[in-house]
């Protein structure tokens, strides 16, 4: 699956996804309910209004991946 993040400057003053793209499907995010970090990836636990996904973005090269859809009930 095609994915593209729109990054802005967050509440720390680092990059925070702010809209995500499922191929031409634009959601917006909602918030950032966490960020954590590996030795080559970072991580965004994100609420946006379809759900929340965890996206990992590689520092090497910048590629977005989902890796993770949380289940809510809305």
């Amino acid at each position: 699956m095609d994915i593209r993040v729109q990054c802005a400057p967050g509440e720390h003053g680092e990059d925070d996804p702010q809209v995500v793209w499922f191929g031409q499907r634009e959601l917006p995010v909602l918030a950032v309910l966490d960020r954590w970090y590996g030795r080559e990836h970072r991580w965004w636990k994100v609420d946006t209004a379809d759900g929340q996904y965890v996206l990992r973005r590689e520092d090497a090269t910048g590629v977005w991946e989902l890796a993770a859809v949380t289940r809510t009930d809305r």
